[in-house]
């Protein structure tokens, strides 16, 4: 900030409180269908709620990469669009500063922002896939303290099935209660409780079931007699089951860093296969950081409006560009993994394309006198919106008409 003019200074100001906004705003977008997805599987697995916000938190570098590119972008197209309508660029243009030299705030925070997009999507994005995916395994096998579900049968451990009827007092409490457990011996102890209520033991790989008011059933092995009895209170030992541990960091490429893909690449052992699914993933990481040094071209280009016009076509139309490109490496990157197109080209040449038409429309604004990077487009627009609105209006007319007409008799 201290090398920085004064003009920059009020640049910056100008752009970091729209770019902070945007970034905030499309990511929490992002998030906000995965968490509704999130809450009704947890919901399904009988883990706790809590466990939805740690899986956003580890899912939210993922949507940075996305979320950072339209923050910049978004912040440098409305600080231009800001200067463009109260005519302030036409003031720094008169005094002879050209599009180059206020270029110098937006590449700045370009260069800042492809740094922490390199960090996202290189280091931080594996590691916390790899997180996500660990506590997925979790939830699913118990481990995270997943609560038994009133009204279903539930598995404790090997031969030992549990069914409650009501549970109060956030679990602590269980009404109904329905047990049955086979031994190894082949004998049968079936048990029906009023009460119940689990409890630790020293044992930390063994709980105690205390049942309450219940009768219990045991039918011996080799299809003897079964044996009834009645009691206030019973304890049922249940031997909690082994929990795996979860798989070493690194299956699929979405769990490897940049350098873990480098020396997949130049790894002679690895099979063409192998080699190429990391092509792709390597070159779409590189590509999602040296894209952002793109965007000020772009935002300069689309954020000033055409003479006379205060059209928000160009946020419009920015969104609409980067989203597309997003996808197209999005599919890039799928289909260079099966093969059918290379990895490299499937990432560079949309690249190239998206950053020849962002250079273009940029030279049409600085270099063509008068030149209008969407002037046409914003015309067309005008068009189209006054045909609507005047469209609407008779329609409107009309039905005003007919009712005074029916009121009037």
């Amino acid at each position: 900030m201290i090398a920085l003019s004064r003009f920059d200074r009020y640049l910056v100001r100008l752009i970091i409180v729209p770019l902070l906004a945007s970034l905030v705003i499309a990511a929490m977008l992002l998030l906000l269908d995965r968490m509704l997805r999130l809450f009704d599987f947890v919901m399904n697995e009988g883990g706790p709620v809590s466990v939805v916000w740690r899986m956003l938190g580890n899912l939210l570098p993922e949507y940075l990469s996305l979320g950072i590119p339209i923050g910049v972008m978004m912040g440098i197209l409305l600080a231009f669009r800001k200067l463009a309508t109260t005519s302030e660029l036409d003031a720094l243009r008169a005094v002879g500063i050209s599009y180059n030299r206020l270029l110098r705030v937006p590449m700045l925070f370009a260069t800042v922002f492809a740094l922490i997009n390199f960090g996202i999507v290189g280091f931080l994005q594996p590691v916390s896939r790899y997180a996500y995916e660990n506590l997925r395994f979790e939830l699913r096998s118990g481990a995270l303290g997943a609560s038994i579900k009133v009204g279903e049968f539930a598995s404790l451990g090997k031969g030992m099935t549990l069914r409650v009827e009501e549970s109060k007092r956030q679990g602590a409490d269980l009404r109904g209660l329905f047990v049955r457990a086979a031994g190894k011996d082949g004998q049968v102890l079936a048990v029906t409780a009023a009460r119940g209520t689990f409890l630790s033991t020293d044992d930390p790989d063994v709980i105690l079931l205390r049942l309450k008011n219940g009768t219990l059933v045991h039918a011996p092995a080799g299809g003897g007699v079964p044996r009834v009895l009645s009691f206030d209170q019973h304890d049922l030992p249940v031997n909690l089951p082994t929990m795996t541990n979860f798989r070493q960091r690194g299956e699929g490429n979405l769990e490897r860093t940049l350098p873990e893909l480098g020396r997949t690449l130049l790894d002679s052992s690895a099979s063409p296969e192998v080699r190429r699914d990391a092509s792709a993933t390597f070159n779409r990481r590189l590509v999602q950081c040296v894209v952002m040094f793109t965007l000020p071209f772009l935002a300069v280009a689309l954020g000033v409006p055409p003479k006379r016009s205060t059209s928000a076509l160009g946020v419009f139309l920015s969104i609409i560009m980067l989203v597309t490109f997003h996808k197209v490496t999005e599919y890039g990157e799928r289909m260079g993994s099966l093969g059918r197109i290379d990895p490299a080209l499937a990432q560079w040449v949309p690249f190239l394309g998206f950053t020849a038409l962002a250079l273009w429309l940029y030279r049409t604004l600085a270099y063509v006198p008068g030149g209008q990077p969407i002037g046409a487009l914003d015309r067309w627009s005008g068009k189209i919106t006054a045909a609507l609105s005047g469209l609407v209006g008779k329609l409107l007319r009309r039905d005003d008409v007919r009712d005074n007409a029916l009121s009037a008799g």
